[in-house]
C-alpha cells in the first residue's frame, strides 16, 4: 500500500491524543509502534477496527485505543476504521447484524419499529436481543477477518508489483553474448 495515501487519510498523532475519548490513554501514545505504516500493523489495526464497528455499544474510540495499545497495533488505521459505523450507516449496520443473527440462532425474524426512546430499549429490544447480539459477534468476527486478509493481499500485491517494476542493477538482465 502506497504509504503516502495512508499518511493523507489518517488521522495525526496530536489530533488524537488531544480527542477527549483518549486522555486516559495519553502517556501509551508515546510508543513509536502505534504510529508506524507498516503492513504488519496496519492490516491487523484495520480488520480489528472493522470488527469493533460491530459492538451495538457507543464505546468504539476507547475500545479501539485500549486494543491498539494492547496488541501494538496502528492507532490511526484502527481509528479510521472504526469509522465504518456513523449515524449514516448505524442501522444497516446493525440490521445486517440481526438478520446474521437470525439465520445463525434460528430465530424467527420478528418485525420491529425501531424509536429513539429509553421505552423502546426495555420493551422493545426484549424479543430481539439474542439473535442482534450474536449476529454482531458473528459479522463483526467475519468482516474483521475479512477486512485484515484482503488489505494485507492488497498490501503485499502492492509491495510485490512495485518490487518488479523498479529499475536498477537487480532487475536488469545481462546478455550473454
Amino acid at each position: 500500500m502506497p504509504r503516502r495515501f495512508l499518511r493523507k487519510i489518517t488521522p495525526r498523532s496530536e489530533t488524537l491524543r488531544n480527542h477527549w475519548a483518549l486522555k486516559p490513554f495519553v502517556r501509551f501514545l508515546g510508543d513509536p509502534r502505534l504510529w508506524s505504516l507498516q503492513r504488519r500493523t496496519v492490516a491487523p489495526a484495520f480488520g480489528t477496527g472493522l470488527a469493533i464497528c460491530f459492538v451495538p455499544l457507543p464505546i468504539h474510540i476507547p475500545l479501539a485505543v485500549h486494543i491498539a495499545i494492547t496488541c501494538r497495533i496502528n492507532v490511526p488505521s484502527i481509528m479510521l476504521a472504526i469509522t465504518l459505523v456513523n449515524p449514516l450507516t448505524v442501522l444497516p449496520v446493525y440490521f445486517l447484524a440481526y438478520k446474521v443473527g437470525v439465520l445463525v440462532t434460528g430465530a424467527p425474524p420478528l418485525a420491529f419499529a425501531f424509536e429513539m426512546s429509553w421505552d423502546w430499549v426495555q420493551n422493545g429490544l426484549g424479543p430481539i436481543w439474542r439473535p442482534f447480539l450474536i449476529g454482531c459477534a458473528v459479522t463483526g468476527t467475519a468482516v474483521g477477518l475479512l477486512g485484515f486478509a484482503l488489505l494485507d493481499v492488497v498490501w503485499r500485491y502492492s509491495v510485490r508489483k512495485r518490487y518488479r517494476e523498479r529499475g536498477g542493477a537487480a532487475s536488469r538482465q545481462i546478455d550473454p553474448f
